[in-house]
């Protein structure tokens, strides 16, 4: 019994290891747009060019504040890391942050953005 569960902790470790090893950092370009800068950060951004799984994104999503529709859009879901400089309709080159959202203080005033979010991080061409 001794063996095996010594066996079985052996096996979780080793896998446990080669696990984080695998986990790499996915430095795909995409390119976005800043559709809606919204009251207290609520963002929501346009994928103009790239490949993003569809189930992280919303294809078609209708602002209820003004009634227009939006295609392949999201919200950030790090509002305190994207740069105040980019205004309503710039666009820029973005690639999806997998790590942890720093934190910080935003108001909690409401403005409508997609359920879905991403964190991201705006990278030069």
């Amino acid at each position: 019994m001794k063996v095996f569960f010594l066996l079985s902790a052996f096996s979780l470790t080793v896998l446990s290891a080669s696990d984080c090893n695998s986990k790499k950092t996915d430095d795909t370009k995409f390119k976005g747009r800043l559709e809606i800068k919204g009251i207290c950060n609520n963002y929501t951004i346009k994928l103009l060019e790239g490949a993003i799984d569809t189930s992280k994104i919303i294809s078609n999503w209708t602002d209820e504040a003004t009634g227009k529709s939006h295609t392949n859009v999201f919200g950030l879901s790090n509002p305190c890391s994207f740069p105040p400089t980019i205004k309503e309709g710039d666009e820029f080159y973005f690639i999806v942050d997998t790590s942890k959202p720093k934190d910080c203080i935003v108001c909690e005033a409401y403005y409508p953005t997609p359920p879905r979010s991403l964190n991201i991080k705006v990278v030069e061409k």
